[in-house]
């Protein structure tokens, strides 16, 4: 359980190397928490949305290892975090059309409908996105 303003939210997470080959391990526990929450219509969503914040983590963080969180915000929405030992804010840029990388936030951005965002802490960031049915407004 991740404890937050509106109290605990079941969540899973694991700590990985900060190796490209994580993705997979990351991929797996979020299609697993979705599997058990039973929400299969964010599943791919989310998949690729940890795959690109833990591409990015490799590429630009710091130390060994990061953390994969996937958190039920509620009915049909989950978050999908990374965080990292670097305190540098990953910025959205425009890849030029022959560039094989650059594209991960616009991605990020339009999969989650732009509900994505870079939490500071002491020892570096969380880089997260919502994902799944929209918050109603008496939640």
């Amino acid at each position: 359980m991740i404890e937050t303003g509106a109290g605990p939210m079941p969540a899973y997470t694991e700590t990985l190397p900060r190796v490209a080959a994580s993705a997979r391990c990351a991929r797996r526990m979020v299609r697993l928490a979705l599997d058990v929450w039973g929400l299969p219509e964010v599943q791919e969503a989310a998949e690729l949305v940890v795959s690109e914040l833990l591409a990015n983590a490799v590429l630009h963080a710091r130390r060994d290892s990061v953390r994969v969180t996937v958190t039920r915000l509620g009915e049909g929405r989950v978050r999908v975090a990374v965080v990292d030992l670097s305190r540098d804010r990953p910025a959205v840029r425009a890849a030029d059309a022959g560039e094989e990388s650059g594209r991960g936030l616009d991605i990020v951005e339009t999969l989650s409908c732009g509900r994505w965002g870079v939490d500071p802490m002491p020892w570096g960031k969380r880089v997260w996105a919502e994902l799944g049915q929209e918050a109603r407004p008496d939640e």
